[in-house]
């Protein structure tokens, strides 16, 4: 068999312009696989780069829009709301309650417009958010209501450019109403993922609760899973858990940003497997290609396997010989797809300043199915070359 891909080579050298024909279909199917697949890899990795690592194992529930049935009943977002879910619903590690309200931040001449939320102690850090400096909302300010406040990087240098504003008294005004706070820390600088800090500030919900909205309930309650895994099968089960609870379908809105990266990622993935089907064209019609010229060149070559034929090589021998040759310009095109595939996703992402990932499991399907090509499609020449009657192949051309 080695001998037989030497002389395909060979042969090769001899017809370069036929070789080069013959190539390029499986050169170009090879390549746009490897494109689309890399592609697709790469943006599926941005998607997890701007959600971030934190809060994947986060559920939230808020209100949804509600198609009621007899006898349904609303929900409120309450402790015994929050007592009910720890003792119904498994996987749940820890429940936090949060209220939102726009706000506007004055320090001196300088103020702000923000999207101000109301958390308890222990949210932040369940975010795995970070601080540049200062300190996180306590058990203390919560319960008691405390009026301290945590701002986003932006927030805070719009405030404070020095770096300087733990400890300052600022102005929040909601609803016409203002109240002093006192800044206790500032977040590094974060604008990706479910909870992007950067344009927003944090207070007690203690305080909201007594001050703001003398009202106990929650608008959102953020359920944290044992593990990023079960927040997904969460999702269902909180959704059929408040159903049941209301009596009422939609009654809440239930997101998981985990279970959002798994939608996409399976948009991704179902986008990169159909372009690749389309590009595989190009392979099957480059086999086609492949198989005329197997044909023609059976035909320029009846005398040199009437020979081989006369000294006695088997039809095995001749069958295998032209399906080495046909199988080495699909081995040979699907190298140079692969090479030329990378070098031009490369190119694309660079472009796209993205982070670039080879698919390698799409790199060696996209290969093998080219090698296959080459076999499927010169099992037809090789065979006729086979049943090649060697005085009729010697007798003429």
């Amino acid at each position: 068999m080695f001998e037989d891909f030497i002389d395909a080579l060979q042969n090769f050298r001899r017809n370069k312009t036929r070789t080069l024909l013959s190539l390029l279909g499986v050169i170009i199917g090879v390549a746009s696989v490897i494109v689309i697949t890399s592609m697709g890899t790469s943006s599926t990795q941005q998607i997890k780069d701007t959600f971030g690592s934190s809060g994947l194992d986060v559920v939230s529930i808020s209100s949804g829009f509600m198609r009621r049935r007899r006898n349904a009943v609303s929900i409120n977002f309450d402790e015994s709301f929050r007592e009910k879910l720890f003792q119904n619903v498994k996987n749940i590690k820890q429940i936090w309650y949060k209220n939102s309200l726009s706000a506007t931040l004055s320090f001196g001449e300088t103020s702000s417009t923000v999207n101000c939320a109301a958390v308890e102690t222990g949210y932040l850090e369940m975010y795995g958010k970070e601080l540049e400096y200062g300190r996180f909302i306590n058990v203390t300010d919560d319960q008691e209501g405390c009026q301290k406040i945590i701002l986003g990087h932006t927030i805070a240098q719009a405030l404070f450019p020095a770096g300087d504003g733990e400890g300052k008294m600022i102005l929040l005004t909601s609803n016409n109403i203002s109240f002093a706070f006192e800044v206790i820390g500032v977040l590094v600088e974060n604008s990706s993922g479910m909870e992007a800090t950067d344009n927003a500030a944090y207070i007690p919900r203690g305080f909201y609760s007594k001050k703001i909205e003398p009202n106990p309930n929650a608008a959102t309650v953020m359920v944290q899973a044992t593990s990023p895994q079960k927040a997904t099968e969460l999702v269902d089960v909180l959704e059929s858990y408040c159903e049941n609870l209301t009596g009422t379908s939609y009654s809440v809105s239930v997101m998981s940003m985990q279970t959002m990266i798994e939608q996409m990622n399976s948009i991704t993935r179902t986008m990169s497997v159909m372009l690749s089907a389309i590009a595989a064209i190009s392979l099957l019609v480059g086999g086609i290609g492949i198989m005329n010229i197997m044909i023609v060149t059976v035909t320029e070559r009846r005398q040199e396997i009437g020979i081989r034929k006369a000294l006695g090589a088997s039809p095995f021998d001749i069958r295998r010989q032209f399906l080495v040759e046909s199988a080495s310009i699909t081995l040979i095109g699907g190298l140079a797809g692969i090479f030329l595939g990378i070098i031009i996703s490369l190119a694309i992402e660079f472009v796209r300043s993205l982070t670039y990932i080879v698919n390698w499991p799409a790199c060696i399907i996209a290969f093998v199915f080219s090698v296959f090509v080459g076999i499927f499609f010169g099992l037809n020449p090789a065979a006729r070359a086979a049943k090649l009657d060697p005085v009729l192949a010697l007798a003429g051309e």
